[in-house]
């Protein structure tokens, strides 16, 4: 179905759905073929109600190692790429190029199994979760390349890891470590070894004892936080709240607590 891509669409794992960039030979480097078919797969995904999350990783050594230079010539345009976002009411902040990724309506999860750079960094920073190989390493070498804070990076790395921590980043280039990432609150690391079923573990107590409908709208809350005043955020939970009172979640999840099981989550 995808030239450049991989789409497990979560049968037999317990509602995760596996996307994995698959150009190996070329440590994932980022084309617009790939741009095209993720899209194309988040939309899918997002839509199929036996998906409670999706991980999104990259085959072989790499996770992706940025855009695929040798794909067009200094000078050349670039090619149009969709816009956006998932769903009808998607929020205008979440249909971008790639900020569509913060509106899809379940958790993402990066699961970044190698080298990452560049664009390839910039997609993970739309995703709830990044989990990172031991010893793998990123980079966000715009400004070595006589470029600027491309993909919104300027706008997701301050928040996510402070505003220093972006500056070291974005305006040096270097290349870090996962382990210091970690200690900068930007991924978590887990071992090499057996690096994709140790995060699918993590994501299937997610999908296991988390409400998918509660889950979609703490998501949207989170993100659609960074664009409200307190009292605005405030008010919102508390009609969220009203809502969810009225839902078969809320009585599955009270009742699995009276009852000391684990809960039968329904609604999508």
């Amino acid at each position: 179905m995808y030239e450049q891509i991989l789409c497990d669409a979560g049968a037999g794992h317990g509602g995760i759905a596996t996307v994995t960039l698959n150009r190996p030979e070329r440590l994932n480097a980022w084309t617009p073929v790939m741009e095209r078919e993720l899209r194309d797969a988040m939309q899918r995904l997002a839509a199929d109600d036996t998906v409670r999350a999706v991980m999104l990783t990259g085959a072989g050594r790499g996770f992706c190692a940025g855009a695929d230079l040798g794909q067009r010539k200094p000078g050349e345009p670039y090619p149009e790429w969709p816009e956006g976002g998932i769903g009808e009411d998607a929020d205008p902040n979440f249909t971008g190029r790639y900020t569509y990724l913060a509106g899809v309506p379940k958790p993402v999860v990066a699961a970044i199994n190698g080298a990452v750079a560049g664009v390839g960094l910039a997609i993970t920073l739309f995703a709830d979760f990044r989990f990172m190989a031991a010893g793998a390493k990123l980079s966000a070498a715009f400004a070595r390349r006589g470029l600027i804070a491309e993909h919104a990076t300027a706008w997701t790395l301050p928040r996510l890891i402070g505003p220093m921590n972006a500056m070291d980043l974005l305006l040096s280039g270097r290349t870090i470590p996962a382990e210091e990432a970690e200690r900068m609150g930007l991924v978590r690391v887990l071992p090499a070894e057996g690096f994709l079923d140790a995060a699918r573990a993590a994501v299937r107590e997610l999908t296991g004892l988390s409400s998918p409908r509660s889950m979609r709208v703490i998501k949207r809350q989170v993100w659609e936080g960074f664009f409200q005043d307190l009292a605005t955020a405030s008010r919102r939970a508390t009609e969220a709240q009203a809502d969810s009172r009225d839902s078969a979640d809320y009585r599955e999840g009270i009742a699995a607590f009276l009852e000391k099981r684990r809960p039968g989550f329904a609604e999508p």
